[in-house]
């Protein structure tokens, strides 16, 4: 009982980001063709499907190739062990610390499954302005960048336990 009072929070918010993320994407995979638009909100929001072979925002998507799926595999599996040792050092007083680190976490997990099914990350969020769009996104993205802004604010505002 004390394992789960203690890493509840961590296992629910990673495995809940992971779940919401697969469903998502699943969602997407079967039932919108590769690069087709659904509009939700004409002028701001569609959900398409798209595949980033590359890093966050398309980077080195050009650049593929075995090696650099294998540096991106080896740097998500540095990255989740690097959230896993500062989660173990993270005292039960700073819940929210903790479930910063798990939704980057579960973000992270869920774009490497994509990376290990399908050799890239499936994206269907596209945000936009007239013709000025923000690079598409999913979920993982999302809780990922979630989980950083509330890292960040510990850091700069030096309430980080580490």
């Amino acid at each position: 009982m004390d394992f789960v009072k203690r890493h509840g929070l961590f296992i629910c918010a990673a495995v809940g980001t992971i779940a919401a993320d697969q469903a998502t994407k699943w969602v997407i995979v079967n039932w919108v063709p590769l690069y087709e638009t659904i509009k939700v909100i004409p002028g701001f929001l569609d959900i398409v499907h798209y595949r980033n072979p590359g890093g966050a925002f398309g980077i080195f998507a050009s650049n593929g190739g075995f090696f650099m799926a294998l540096a991106f595999l080896a740097i998500t599996i540095g990255a989740l062990c690097l959230i896993l040792y500062l989660y173990s050092r993270t005292p039960r007083e700073k819940p929210l610390f903790a479930a910063a680190l798990a939704l980057v976490f579960g973000g992270a997990a869920g774009n490497l499954i994509d990376r290990l099914r399908f050799g890239n990350v499936v994206d269907f969020i596209d945000v936009y302005v007239s013709d000025y769009h923000w690079p598409a996104f999913n979920l993982a993205d999302s809780a990922i960048t979630i989980g950083m802004i509330i890292f960040a604010g510990y850091v700069i505002f030096k309430k980080a336990p580490l």
